[in-house]
């Protein structure tokens, strides 16, 4: 208490300046309509910026959640637009098909999205993993596919009770199964280890049409990808990958740097796809 009485004593000079520039304010307020009219516009002004400032502070608080929404909104837009896909591509492999002819609506489309949250993600090294908040307990489980809104990411290759781990396409490790969408020239997909925005599209038959722009998607030839998602476009002209084959550049349609929300994709026909193929090998 003394500190604080000396502290009053010393400064009072400053205390009492403050107290007359307060009472001179007040009468120069209620005394003189213009220097009022000044002050209003002034408090007015800087009430709405700040204003301003916390709206933008709530929208970018709020952006998260939105952007969340958004993801699981086009994920239920691309599941449509891939049942349709199907749909459409059962109608024209069935030969004896008649004028009038509407699919089965009673059958189950086998695939099934899971939304999930990038928690750690790497891209500038060889061997890139992703991290994501989702395991086990949420049905993920090893090989099963991720994609994102911009296209596809990679695979799952480890899975424990809460979290993921994802090897994406910018690793050397994992190759896809991609096609060209407007000839379905099929081919595999591989990382070189170098430019996370590009990955080449290898064993291209020599006899392929293509051109630079072209969009190239997952083939489907596979139990983890369905076909047709977006995986990037040709980006220069072929090269050479030996006599029988070619190889294209590929700029990938997703943002490996970028990458928050993601989606799990679950096959309900993996088990039997993979059952029969397992047993074909037997029978070699």
């Amino acid at each position: 208490m003394r500190k604080l009485l000396d502290f009053l004593v010393r400064k009072r000079h400053w205390f009492l300046f403050l107290f007359l520039e307060i009472i001179s304010f007040t009468l120069i307020y209620r005394n003189n309509a213009y220097q009022r009219n000044i002050i209003l516009s002034s408090a007015n002004l800087f009430t709405g910026k700040i204003g301003s400032i916390a709206g933008s502070v709530r929208s970018y608080l709020n952006l998260y959640e939105e952007n969340k929404v958004l993801s699981e909104r086009n994920g239920t837009l691309e599941l449509e637009l891939l049942k349709l896909q199907d749909q459409i591509e059962a109608i024209m492999a069935d030969t004896v098909h008649f004028a009038g002819y509407v699919p089965d609506s009673t059958e189950v489309f086998p695939f099934e999205f899971i939304s999930a949250e990038v928690v750690s993600n790497s891209a500038a090294q060889l061997n890139n993993y992703i991290t994501i908040d989702k395991g086990t307990e949420d049905s993920v489980f090893t090989d099963m596919g991720v994609v994102s809104d911009e296209g596809v990411i990679g695979v799952i290759a480890v899975a424990n009770k809460h979290y993921s781990v994802v090897m994406p396409l910018i690793n050397p490790k994992f190759r896809l199964s991609c096609k060209l969408l407007r000839t379905n020239y099929f081919g595999s997909m591989n990382w070189n280890g170098r430019d996370a925005r590009h990955s080449y599209l290898y064993e291209l038959p020599r006899h392929a049409e293509f051109s630079k722009g072209d969009t190239v998607v997952t083939s489907g030839y596979s139990a983890v990808f369905p076909p047709g998602l977006m995986v990037g476009r040709i980006a220069s002209d072929a090269q050479q990958y030996n006599d029988d084959f070619y190889s294209l550049k590929v700029e990938l349609a997703t943002n490996f740097w970028t990458l928050k929300n993601v989606r799990i994709i679950k096959n309900y026909r993996r088990p039997e796809q993979i059952s029969i193929e397992q047993e074909a090998k037997k029978n070699d």
